[in-house]
């Protein structure tokens, strides 16, 4: 998993990572599917929800900053892919509603 793999097999060894990242989420979610309960405050929900945005937000500036510093990519080229992504679910919104692979 990871640059090894992305070295060794490529784009087939991204693809595999992508995979496994997929079946984690997937994993994730349905966890917190069963931890829900009804009755549960929504108002609790919401700030736990904006504290896990708040906290995803960090680590994808955190990254796209480390990309740039390191050379991997300039900040048009991340700009423009972001652009790109973007349209992809058919709305230039600031969201993406699209399959993540």
């Amino acid at each position: 998993m990871g640059w090894g793999r992305y070295l060794l097999l490529g784009d087939f060894g991204q693809q595999l990572d992508l995979r496994d990242q997929k079946a984690e989420i997937e994993e994730l979610r349905e966890e917190l599917r069963q931890r829900r309960e009804p009755g549960v405050d929504v108002a609790g929900q919401i700030r736990q929800l904006q504290d896990e945005n708040d906290e995803l937000r960090l680590y994808v500036a955190a990254l796209a900053r480390i990309l740039v510093s390191k050379g991997v990519i300039g900040k048009e080229e991340l700009r423009r892919v972001v652009d790109a992504v973007d349209k992809e679910d058919g709305s230039a919104d600031g969201r993406f509603t699209g399959p993540i692979g």
